[in-house]
């Protein structure tokens, strides 16, 4: 089963390619040639979700000036420098030292090799692609802006620069939404969680991003019109039970079944968040509050992790403990299609060499190992409340976790890890849980990652994409370390 994303994937891309006016009248017919070939790029793009602007050839000094206020207006979130055959860096420079998003220079030559036999100059220009990149590279550097990325390949059956291509479509992706995203923030740190804290200005000055500042009175307002006749109410409660299982409790004395009250208390916040998603325009939210006990607002914001998983799988993640900037790390891995779910490290395995990673917050149901379960728990430990918890074990196989830590200068860091995903028995706690395997062995891995500074909460999704959040801490001028 999957949940359906409602955050269209999109990203503007542009594209510019790149020659020298002096050829067009020695060798007729080049130029057409050179505008075949990116006609071709432009359609690779168009292939990975994205919006393309394609602003033509870019073959003197005189045309970079001219496109460049086109380049600005279009807000792109990546350019694609096409080096269709050789071009002088004039034709470059001025847009290196003004773009303010990642350039990749795609060097994608037509022929596997020349005919050397038969070779002429024409047929040399037509695969030129590489000739000019050093040139190009050069002056990036020198303008102090250097180039995010070098394609080198074949224009056509290169599944290699093919990928190459999709992995910075994909990061285009995150740039686009994250540069832009509304991020509710709303109440306060857990208790003593001194790594929480975060600046919301420092996350417009790092990523873009606006932190919306919340209050829980505006969901209390949704919720507390809602009843078990409510037509909303009982088709999210017919939604719940089709996606999770609700099994009898094993072990663990803190859980029951699923009971009627926590199942129609979790469907009347899921509703009542979803609405106050779509009123305050929010792409994601990270949230602490407590509440008088006994209170109805209490009963509301201890009863958002079924909805939270729900949003979070449909590409809204939303974040416990006020974690804006895990938040933050799970927006990226959604955007990227590899999960993105609430994590944090559980106990050890020595036998298994494992180590549990979890948490008991929302999740990212799209990439469970199995139909989710629903527990109703006595207590939620650490924490005022009670009501339906989550559990559930992510996909065996290659994992990748981000966590977003700040520095002592309060600039942020990305500490990133690959590992795998292994079988194994979880605790029925109504918590997820994953046998996280890592390198060399888990002890070690522990404290290198620990030494790193990471805040103690990460995001967890499936695959290994450690070089790619890497590329994309670098878009944002945002120390990363793999570990």
């Amino acid at each position: 089963m999957k949940i359906e994303r409602r955050r269209k994937l999109d990203a503007n891309v542009g594209v510019i390619s790149v020659g020298l006016d002096t050829y067009w009248k020695q060798f007729p017919g080049l130029l057409e040639e050179m505008n075949r070939k990116t006609s071709v790029f432009v359609e690779k793009l168009k292939r990975n979700s994205v919006t393309v602007f394609d602003f033509g050839m870019v073959d003197n000094a005189g045309k970079a000036y001219e496109v460049l206020p086109e380049l600005k207006a279009s807000d792109l979130d990546l350019l694609f420098v096409d080096m269709v055959t050789y071009a002088t860096s004039a034709t470059f420079g001025a847009i290196v030292r003004t773009m303010d998003c990642p350039v990749v220079l795609a060097a994608l030559q037509p022929l596997d090799a020349m005919d050397y036999e038969h070779g002429t100059t024409f047929m040399q220009l037509c695969s030129d692609d590489l000739c000019s990149v050093p040139e190009f590279t050069g002056v990036a550097v020198r303008m102090g802006r250097p180039v995010a990325d070098l394609i080198i390949g074949r224009l056509e059956g290169d599944d290699s620069a093919d990928s190459s291509i999709a992995e910075w479509c994909r990061i285009a992706h995150v740039r686009h939404d994250l540069r832009r995203a509304r991020l509710g923030h709303m109440g306060h740190v857990l208790e003593a969680m001194l790594d929480m804290q975060t600046d919301p200005t420092a996350l417009t000055a790092a990523f873009g991003c606006h932190a919306v500042q919340c209050e829980p009175d505006e969901i209390l307002r949704e919720f507390t019109p809602l009843t078990s006749e409510d037509p909303a109410v009982k088709s999210m409660s017919a939604r719940i039970l089709d996606f999770f299982d609700t099994p009898d409790p094993v072990s663990d004395p803190v859980t029951t079944k699923l009971t009627d009250a926590d199942l129609l208390t979790a469907s009347r916040a899921a509703v009542a968040l979803e609405r106050f998603i779509e009123t305050k325009k929010l792409d994601g939210f990270a949230y602490y509050y407590e509440a008088a006990p006994g209170s109805e607002m209490r009963t509301l914001v201890t009863n958002f992790i079924v909805g939270n998983s729900l949003l979070t799988g449909a590409g809204f993640p939303m974040c416990g403990e006020f974690d804006i900037k895990t938040c933050v790390a799970m927006l990226i891995m959604d955007r990227l299609e590899i999960g993105g779910s609430f994590a944090e490290f559980h106990p050890i395995d020595f036998v298994r060499d494992t180590v549990l990673v979890g948490h008991d917050g929302p999740h990212h149901l799209n990439i469970a190992d199995r139909k989710p379960v629903l527990r109703s728990l006595k207590k939620y430990h650490g924490k005022p409340g009670s009501g339906a918890g989550v559990e559930f074990n992510i996909r065996t196989g290659p994992i990748t976790m981000l966590s977003i830590g700040v520095k002592a200068d309060g600039r942020f860091k990305f500490i990133i890890a690959e590992g795998e995903s292994v079988a194994g028995p979880i605790p029925p706690t109504g918590n997820t849980n994953t046998h996280g395997r890592f390198q060399p062995d888990v002890r070690t891995f522990l404290k290198r990652w620990c030494k790193e500074g990471p805040t103690h909460h990460f995001a967890l999704g499936i695959g290994h994409h450690a070089q790619t959040i890497a590329k994309i801490a670098a878009t944002f001028g945002v120390e990363s370390v793999i570990v």
